[in-house]
């Protein structure tokens, strides 16, 4: 991929496209796009000479882990516009170039998770997920970067970076962290190296970048996207999801993923939220100071909040977060690796893991089967995970259903993460860092419930952003997303980075 990007670097000083053609188009949303296109204002060959030229620009983010040849994506721009100037009917995507994380299978693109051993697989089929994409017209334009194995926030990979900079950077300040493990699809739409791009979300990997980079990035239930095709840690918590500059753009994707109809916007007064007092606690200032602004313009604007209380809800969660992902990740892993004739078995997949942080949660946990030691003695894992099956996760479940039916509420809203984004260094890799970037993420996730994360504004002091995440019901995907299109229209459209 270095080699790709010097290359077009090379191509962009000898004058073979332009590297920033019209600063207007890099702000363009995927909807907008793909509506310049449509109308013959703009072409699909130039917004993609634009968006290699940004790529080529922004090595130093470490975005993308391999980008198409560029002139493979402008033969497919320039087939597309070649098709509308013949009448051909437009596509809800057509000619516009998208980023996939480098854990969804794509045809023609390496799918390395982030790590050594299948930096040269070359998938034979697209994950499911992507089919309806380039059915809809889409341009790949790339695999985006991702912390190893999705195993971790900081996206601090040392596998897959530019010679001078290791680890994905975030748009607003080059010496912080991306988030992860979505790390470069985070980092690149943020940066405006691409209007949308997928991700996978866990625990908090799509939305937690999201967040980080000022993007909105949507979690769906789970079920609701396929995985097929898509490297695993969990089948019980996996699934794709999507980053994008907005709502609409987010509720375009799940349309087409989905072939579901989208719900219209409800009224300010109809939406009821509730406001858990345990996500709400232990912020750092500046996202603090921000939520709040957030809160008070919802409540101006007609919103009805409510302060709710889940005490119990960290313990609920830390008993099925870890034993169900450390558990199902040997055999889904495996049963991955087998089954898309990767080459490469798990056993050698674990011994060439590079990030030191990724290599000791296999060798401490996975590779053992014990989750730790209480007491003196080690607990198994296999115990651990049961329980969180068949007693955790359903107790988990019940207590938010129950919370939210109770008051009544469509969702509940809190800040996305924490804290600002870290400095990017091999500390952020940090487990206790790691969970405290998704703690307020988490939970969903394991209650298989959808999240979407708005940018909500920046920090006075640092000029990172900051973002608040809303929370719904298990298969509530289309009321949350109408919220949420409400919920952006209130707050006005998130911060930008050039």
């Amino acid at each position: 991929m270095r080699e790709e990007v010097g290359s077009q670097v090379e191509q962009i000083q000898q004058g073979a496209y332009a590297p920033f053609p019209d600063e207007r188009l890099r702000e363009l949303t995927l909807t907008e796009a793909s509506a310049l296109i449509r109308s013959g204002e703009i072409t699909s060959r130039k917004l993609v000479e634009l968006y290699l030229a940004r790529i080529a620009g922004h090595a130093h983010l470490n975005a993308f882990i391999s980008v198409v040849d560029p002139a493979t994506a402008l033969g497919q721009a320039d087939a597309y516009d070649r098709y509308l100037a013949g009448g051909g009917e437009p596509l809800p995507l057509g000619g516009v170039p998208i980023a996939i994380k480098d854990n969804i299978q794509v045809v023609g693109f390496t799918n390395t998770a982030g790590t050594p051993s299948l930096a040269n697989f070359f998938p034979k089929r697209n994950a499911e997920v992507v089919e309806p994409l380039l059915k809809a017209g889409a341009i790949v334009i790339g695999k985006t970067n991702m912390h190893e194995l999705a195993f971790g926030t900081s996206g601090y990979n040392t596998a897959f970076h530019s010679p001078d900079v290791v680890g994905v950077r975030n748009a607003f300040d080059h010496t912080r962290i991306a988030g992860g493990s979505s790390s470069g699809s985070g980092s690149a739409v943020g940066a405006r190296l691409i209007p949308a791009a997928l991700g996978t979300d866990t625990g908090g990997s799509v939305r937690q970048p999201s967040a980080l980079n000022g993007c909105v990035g949507f979690r769906p239930t789970l079920g609701r996207y396929p995985t097929e095709g898509v490297t695993p840690i969990s089948p019980t918590r996996d699934t794709p999801g999507t980053i994008a500059r907005s709502v609409e753009d987010v509720i375009l994707l799940d349309s087409i993923i989905t072939g579901l109809a989208p719900s219209p916007v409800p009224s300010a007064s109809s939406i009821r939220l509730g406001v858990l007092k345990e996500f709400w606690t232990d912020l750092s200032e500046p996202v603090h100071e921000k939520a709040l602004e957030t809160l008070h313009k919802l409540e101006q604007s007609g919103v009805q909040l409510l302060e709710v209380s889940l005490p119990e809800i960290f313990d609920l969660n830390r008993a099925v977060s870890m034993p169900v992902a450390l558990y199902e990740c040997r055999p889904s892993l495996t049963e991955y690796l087998s089954a898309n004739e990767t080459g490469v078995s798990f056993d050698e997949l674990v011994a060439a893991i590079s990030g030191p942080d990724v290599r000791s949660i296999f060798e401490r946990y996975i590779l053992p089967g014990h989750l730790g030691v209480v007491d003196g003695q080690a607990v198994d894992l296999e115990e651990a995970y049961l329980s969180a099956m068949q007693h955790g996760r359903p107790e988990l479940i019940k207590s938010l259903q129950t919370l939210l039916n109770e008051h009544q509420l469509d969702g509940l809203i809190h800040p996305t993460t924490p804290d600002l984004a870290i400095k990017s260094e091999p500390g952020a890799t940090r487990f206790e860092l790691f969970a405290r970037m998704i703690r307020n993420a988490d939970p969903a996730s394991n209650a298989g419930m959808p999240g979407i994360s708005l940018p909500i504004g920046h920090s006075e002091e640092e000029g990172l952003a900051v973002g608040i995440e809303i929370d719904g019901l298990a298969s509530s995907d289309a009321r949350l997303l109408s919220i949420a299109s409400l919920v952006e229209h209130i707050l006005a459209r998130g911060p930008t980075k050039s």
